[in-house]
């Protein structure tokens, strides 16, 4: 695994981001984007993990195998274990329907799918939500799911365009369409 070199400003932007999530979740009115905290973390976490497959790519030790077992090693014992847990002590609390609710998100969650679950039977502000002890999971998902996506894209488009301004412009002109797009409602 290729090292990036520690920097304090991403830890300063992590904190801010942490912050702003929990002011948010104790009370919306206190900071009414506090939600943003999220969008922030994915974008150190892209920030990061593209540095890394850059960096291996360039070096030619980028393998899919190490970096998913990475991925995995790190994220799931403290995720399982976590999961675990809530459902021991849910099963003990929820009723048998809320239960099955929960058992189904469980299972979603640690296939990294519960985001689309979520989206399509709970919303996030609904008041069924506040019984729903691992909702947050559902920026997990999104997270792994670009994990899984992003390195092949990455991968490919480094192959296709060896440059890495060349990667950096095609990026930017995607960004910006992106932005443009998202202002759009029909």
């Amino acid at each position: 695994m290729s090292s990036i070199k520690y920097r304090p400003e991403i830890d300063g932007l992590r904190a801010i981001a942490v912050i702003s999530v929990i002011i948010y979740h104790l009370n919306e009115n206190w900071l009414s984007g506090g939600f943003l905290g999220v969008d922030i973390f994915f974008v150190i976490s892209g920030f990061l993990i593209t540095g890394i497959i850059i960096t291996e790519i360039q070096q030619n030790s980028f393998s899919f195998k190490q970096f998913y077992t990475r991925r995995i090693k790190r994220i799931y014992p403290a995720f399982i274990t976590a999961m675990a847990l809530v459902s021991f002590i849910a099963s003990a609390i929820f009723i048998y329907n809320d239960f099955n609710k929960l058992r189904k998100t469980i299972e979603l969650a640690i296939a990294f799918l519960s985001n689309f679950y979520l989206g399509l039977t709970q919303g996030y502000f609904d008041l069924s939500a506040n019984e729903n002890p691992v909702l947050h999971i559902w920026s997990l998902a999104v997270e792994e799911q670009y994990y899984l996506i992003f390195p092949l894209i990455l991968i490919l488009a480094y192959k296709k365009f060896r440059e890495i301004k060349v990667l950096f412009i095609i990026t930017l002109i995607l960004f910006f369409i992106l932005l443009a797009t998202s202002f759009y409602s029909s």
